[in-house]
């Protein structure tokens, strides 16, 4: 769809609503119905509890009905839920990259944070896991180093599970659908007392697969996890809370539904490979939590901790012949400590925060590749060290030399430290062939990260401009060939961001626009060992990332509450030249959604007249995601493709039952393409799906 089209379909949809929320002033008493306090939202996630208002930044926050209306599961499901966000669905959880404004990583380090109850989440093999019980996920578009440092350039994404402070009761819900779909959780919240709170909550999930692999028969993308949650927090006294979360999932999946490309049709052929593909992981983090809020200071103490175990076994070539099969093992240990000591009323002329961190990471990996055609084996182990320290301070100011006006300054100094040790053994026709033993130099990464902002607030109105520097650190590649290849050097962005939030027609209708420039040097790349055997980052000269994002908002009447939220992002190369033959100047950047548009409509019927029902509520929701580049030559995409799925819930004193539907156009497109030893794969999007779920709260 051209960007013409997808504009004036914006627009009108803007209009509309804007219609609609006129005939919501003229038709409804204001004392009514509730005013859109979007400002009452505090968002954790910018350290200094800011109402969502007050922020100078563009946040997009999806609370538990949102997730629960659009059947958010896990972070692929928010794919063009929020504006400029992508997450790929492909091949397994090892492979988890989130995209936002352009900005993001394919292998190694993300680009983008993640928080999940105060727990950081270094490795994107951890990103993908199954979603029960979350009360809400703030997402924090741009540059977000000054608090959070090391790979946050793309933004964060915060995660938070429901309090049992916040609810007391049990659930439980059950979700089957086609495919072998199925779904359950439960959990319980209460307390003991008024200063002590407890939770556990349990999932399970089991998928047959969409895909079937003609070789074997057999549906290539089976799943099964099963995941738990227990929380904890003690109210020590008026000031003093200290809590503790511990999560767990273990989860194993086939894999993978990868096809080769048609180069004549360009349409994907059937899934046709000999060797079983699996994933196996296990993760567990635990965060530890103590605050302190005073009358003029608050101070957080975080200490976390994850363990992750995974395997992976796959057949490279995804052909009928045996030629390349690889496994994977990994384990990881983080431990994280952070300090901060802040202003405790939000609300004061001087608004100040201060801080420290410190992470050590630990990786083994080992690696083993037979390939079949020679009758060699290869075994690569790593042994990587990654730790790192920062300090950092923000300071907001406001009624800055005039009534409203608030700047906000803040800088981090970030150090980090990266060792490998490398073994590398070879086996030829059971001869054993030792060819390295390395303890390679440590890389040390030194970096300070500022940023400004200035905001001006009038009533319901809010306008802001800010500038921030982005970082994501270097680092060792797990595959190379070359000793060029051996290590990736450090990425840096400014992102230039301006925009306003405002509350419009009597407070009915809420707009939320921003507009950003990024523009980001030695930007990591993915690509192919020369080889084809695996795949490496390297470094670009310069990118540009440029765009819009647009949320808006509107008060209910007769039961209608309509959302919509439009992204365009256009993420280009200005200086890359690969080669003395090659260079992909002005090239867009792969994996980047041009346009991600997102419209939820929900109504809800009151039937508590019946006696039958209480509730009926009906929800329509619509995404468009593209043009998607996937390859750096721009030489294969998938074109601009409709995703529209739909729910009808019927509630009854804690009861619900709900029908589902999921690309009910049975649309079409492409999830992932990559190249490798020489050919093309594609892995197509998921199927028309059906199903029902059944809930019950007390």
């Amino acid at each position: 769809m051209k960007l013409k089209n997808i504009a004036i379909a914006c627009v009108t949809l803007l209009c509309a609503a804007s219609l609609y929320a006129q005939q919501v002033i003229i038709m409804t008493d204001s004392t009514e119905v509730p005013e859109l306090n979007i400002s009452e939202v505090q968002i954790r996630a910018s350290k200094s509890n800011l109402g969502l208002k007050q922020m100078p930044a563009s946040v997009t926050l999806l609370n538990s009905m949102i997730l629960e209306q659009t059947d958010v599961r896990s972070l692929t499901d928010i794919s063009a839920i929020a504006p400029g966000f992508f997450m790929p669905d492909y091949g397994s959880k090892l492979t988890s990259p989130v995209y936002i404004r352009g900005i993001g990583s394919r292998i190694n380090s993300p680009s983008v944070g993640l928080y999940v109850d105060n727990v950081p989440y270094f490795e994107k093999a951890a990103f993908n896991f199954d979603f029960f019980d979350i009360d809400r996920i703030e997402i924090l578009k741009g540059p977000q180093g000054t608090l959070y440092g090391r790979n946050t350039m793309g933004g964060i994404i915060n995660i938070i599970t429901r309090s049992p402070f916040d609810f007391q009761g049990t659930t439980m819900e059950l979700n089957a659908g086609t495919y072998g779909a199925f779904c359950g959780n439960f959990g319980h919240y209460g307390k003991a007392g008024d200063d002590f709170a407890y939770s556990f909550a349990f999932n399970v999930q089991h998928n047959q697969g969409y895909y079937t692999n003609m070789f074997s028969g057999e549906q290539v993308d089976r799943s099964n996890s099963l995941g738990g949650r227990n929380k904890l927090i003690w109210a020590i006294n008026d000031r003093w809370k200290l809590e503790n979360v511990i999560s767990m999932e273990y989860s194993t999946e086939g894999g993978y539904p990868y096809a080769l490309l048609n180069d004549s049709l360009m349409t994907a052929e059937h899934i046709n490979y000999n060797q079983p593909s699996s994933y196996e992981r296990n993760l567990v983090s635990d965060g530890l939590v103590l605050t302190y809020s005073g009358s003029n200071i608050a101070f957080t103490s975080t200490t976390s901790y994850q363990f992750l175990d995974d395997r992976q076994e796959i057949d490279q070539d995804f052909t009928p012949d045996s030629l390349y099969f690889v496994v994977q093992d990994q384990l990881q240990h983080m431990v994280s400590q952070e300090f901060i000591l802040r202003s405790a009323r939000p609300d004061s002329r001087y608004i100040w925060l201060a801080g420290a961190y410190g992470f050590t990471q630990r990786f083994n990996k080992q690696v083993d590749v037979d390939i079949y055609t020679t009758n060699m084996a290869l075994q690569k182990g790593y042994r990587n060290s990654v730790s790192g320290a920062a300090l950092f301070h923000q300071s907001t100011l406001n009624d800055f030399l005039v009534k409203n006006l608030a700047l906000t300054a803040g800088i981090r100094a970030d150090f980090e430290r990266d060792a490998l040790d490398y073994v590398y053994d070879m086996n030829v026709a059971g001869n054993h062939v030792p060819m390295a033993d390395t303890t390679y130099p440590a890389l040390s990464y030194v970096e300070i990260l500022p940023k400004i902002a200035l905001s001006y607030k009038a009533g319901s109105f809010q306008v802001y401009a800010t500038a921030a520097k982005g970082y994501k650190t270097g680092g060792f590649n797990s595959t190379f060939e070359t000793d060029s290849g051996l290590y990736y050097r450090p990425e840096t962005s400014w992102n230039y961001e301006t925009g306003f939030k405002s509350s419009l027609l009597n407070r009915h209708l809420y707009l939320d626009v921003a507009l950003f420039y990024i523009d980001w040097n030695n930007q990591q790349i993915y690509q192919t060992v020369p080889s084809g055997r695996g795949a490496r980052l390297s470094n670009a000269g310069e990118s540009v990332s440029k765009g819009f994002e647009i949320t808006m908002k509107t008060l209910p009447m007769y039961g209608f509450k309509p959302v919509l939220s439009y992204g365009y992002t256009d993420a280009r190369f200005i200086k890359y030249v690969k080669d003395e033959n090659t260079n992909y100047n002005g090239n867009a950047i792969p994996f980047i959604p041009k346009h991600t548009l997102n419209f939820v409509l929900r109504k809800s019927i009151d039937l508590h007249q019946t006696g039958l029902i209480d509730r009926v509520d009906l929800n329509l929701i619509y995404r468009g995601l593209g043009k998607i580049y996937w390859n750096e030559e721009n030489t294969f995409s998938s074109n601009y493709y409709n995703l529209v799925d739909a729910n009808i819930a019927f509630s009854k004193s804690g009861f619900e039952f709900a029908l589902w539907g999921k690309n009910l156009l049975g649309t079409d497109y492409e999830s992932f393409y990559f190249e490798a030893l020489g050919n093309q794969y594609v892995q197509t999007g998921k199927p028309m799906r059906f199903g029902v779920n059944l809930k019950y709260e007390f």
